[in-house]
């Protein structure tokens, strides 16, 4: 078996100088004697079987895969083969295709606890890609089954450090925290995880009823203050109003015209409207008359 030269190790001697050694060790990438003939005992099939060799010896991947070549359990140098065509010899080399197109899946409803100790059910859909063909086969057993269960973990773990309010409002920060951790996790396997999306958060049926009778609480609460807010502005313009009209009498005659221009457009059987005493000034004020003023009176 090879050996290669790992370290030098030197020693000093008086009389004869210095001594070099080395530490010689077997090298684990070195073909051995075994697999050098079972490759040879390959190869000599191919050519006894040519041309019907060939079917099994060259393949095919499409452009968007990979191929991972083992050879007698190694991984063949050059790392994945493809897109197009490549050789492998028969019984010694195996491989392995991966699929380096996007997909998606969806993660399982949660049962999550937030910070404020809310139980609430939350789902998501996660979309990943392989970047490393070699480290996805190589590095994990199963990477779609792991990052499959990461998300689900990371999910839970990312959701219990918010609080109910910021898990209903804040989204979109949610996502990309979660999309950061699993990217992270992944990366060793060869995944990327492209984007982590929150479907649905569902709340308790009494938590729901709870929300809606402080949601139409505050809202009468709204409205109440707007309607106060357009009877202070409606006082201020009455009070200019009136400001106006005191000095100018007419004006309060044209107003009272005005009103009952509006209420006769109603098709109103009957009418009260105030006469002012105004009319009758200048009849109180003709010589032979003694009528005392009295406030007006509907008529």
């Amino acid at each position: 078996m090879r050996a290669t030269r790992l370290m030098d190790i030197g020693c000093y001697d008086k009389n004869s100088g210095e001594v070099e050694c080395y530490l010689e060790i077997p090298n684990p990438e070195a073909v051995g004697c075994v697999e050098r003939f079972a490759t040879f005992l390959s190869i000599l099939l191919v050519i006894i079987t040519f041309p019907f060799s060939l079917f099994e010896c060259f393949k095919v991947v499409q452009e968007f895969e990979r191929a991972v070549i083992f050879r007698l359990g190694r991984v063949r140098k050059g790392g994945a083969r493809g897109p197009g065509l490549f050789f492998v010899l028969p019984c010694i080399d195996t491989y392995r295709k991966v699929d380096l197109r996007t997909v998606s899946f969806d993660v399982p409803p949660q049962e999550v606890l937030t910070r404020d100790s809310v139980t609430v059910a939350v789902d998501a859909v996660v979309y990943y890609r392989i970047k490393e063909p070699l480290n996805a086969v190589v590095r994990v057993a199963d990477y779609s089954a792991s990052t499959r269960l990461l998300a689900a973990t990371t999910l839970r773990n990312v959701l219990g450090m918010r609080d109910l309010a910021q898990l209903l409002s804040d989204r979109e920060a949610i996502s990309h925290m979660m999309q950061a951790n699993l990217d992270e996790a992944t990366d060793p396997w060869g995944v990327e995880v492209e984007r982590v999306e929150i479907k649905d958060v569902r709340l308790p049926v009494q938590l729901q009823r709870a929300m809606a009778a402080e949601a139409e609480a505050d809202r009468e609460a709204r409205a109440k203050i707007i309607a106060a807010e357009g009877e202070i502005k409606a006082s201020k313009a009455l009070k200019e109003a009136s400001l106006v009209m005191i000095d100018n009498p007419m004006a309060l005659q044209l107003r009272y015209l005005q009103s009952l221009n509006t209420i006769s457009a109603e098709k109103n059987s009957t009418i009260i409207f105030p006469f002012p005493m105004d009319f009758l000034k200048s009849f109180m004020s003709m010589p032979g008359t003694s009528v005392s003023p009295s406030p007006a009176l509907p008529i």
